[in-house]
């Protein structure tokens, strides 16, 4: 058996005999040929490429002297990619304001129970004078005793006064919509106040006589102090702002109420009630 020849076949057509070669003359080999060959040593001591420019590279992104000619800006922000922070809307800053109060202690509670109190009484004589509970008039007795009372309108009368004390007082203890609330229970309780404070001459500051106004003058203040402080936050209008922080708002529901008890008054029933106070 011949031996198989070592001829490689070149471009030309002719061949080559022995191993392959490289242009230069020597036998292309690698190092997986033989285990015994090994991989030439990097030269330590060649420059390596370390900056853009060695390694032929044209950024697009400037440099800090370039973007403070082109921004204008500080030059001390000059480079920065992080947009300074937004304002804060008035929203948050009020969230803030609320997350940094103070303890209110025992307050609300407090504003809780004067809710109650308040709310309750109105409740109690709405009941009365819609649906006769509690040795109440009833509706057709309300109508009558607001007649006989000198009301010039006494059906219009009875609903005012039975919406401001049922409606106003159950928000009240709900704690929903309150300046509104308080609003309409300190209209009717100034109506009350007037009445019987017009009935008989000299200021009737009792509790023993019909026409006395010590009751009604409590009413009154205790609606006012709702007004003007809030409900607190045992209430429906926690979330609101008037409910821990009243402000102008207040004022103006107080001069609301007034006004329209003052209205009411004057056109419903009309005289003076002030008659026999001071110089009145």
């Amino acid at each position: 058996m011949s031996e198989k020849s070592n001829d490689t076949p070149q471009a030309d057509g002719s061949s080559q005999t022995g191993p392959a070669a490289s242009s230069a003359g020597r036998p292309v080999t690698s190092p997986y040929d033989s285990p015994t060959t090994q991989m030439p040593k990097p030269d330590l001591h060649k420059d390596i490429p370390r900056t853009d420019d060695d390694l032929g590279l044209d950024p697009e992104v400037p440099t800090a002297s370039a973007a403070q000619t082109e921004g204008g800006g500080d030059a001390g922000y000059g480079y920065a990619s992080i947009p300074p922070a937004a304002a804060a809307s008035a929203g948050a800053v009020r969230l803030q304001r609320r997350n940094r109060e103070p303890r209110r202690g025992t307050l609300d509670l407090g504003l809780f129970v004067l809710r109650l109190v308040v709310g309750y009484t109105f409740i109690y004589h709405g009941l009365q004078k819609l649906t006769g509970w509690f040795h109440g008039p009833g509706l057709d007795g309300t109508k009558t005793m607001m007649e006989s009372g000198g009301w010039d309108y006494p059906a219009l009368a009875t609903a005012l006064v039975i919406a401001g004390e049922l409606g106003g007082g159950i928000l009240l203890v709900l704690g929903l919509a309150t300046p509104l609330a308080a609003g309409a229970v300190l209209a009717t309780i100034l109506n009350a106040w007037m009445f019987k404070q017009g009935l008989v001459p000299g200021f009737q500051y009792n509790a023993s006589t019909p026409t006395g106004v010590e009751l009604d003058s409590i009413l009154v203040g205790a609606s006012l102090a709702i007004i003007l402080t809030g409900p607190g936050r045992w209430s429906l209008d926690r979330a609101r702002g008037w409910a821990t922080r009243p402000a102008w708002g207040s004022g103006t529901v107080v001069l609301l109420a007034v006004a329209a008890a003052i209205a009411t008054f004057w056109f419903l029933h009309g005289g003076n009630p002030l008659k026999g106070i001071g110089p009145f």
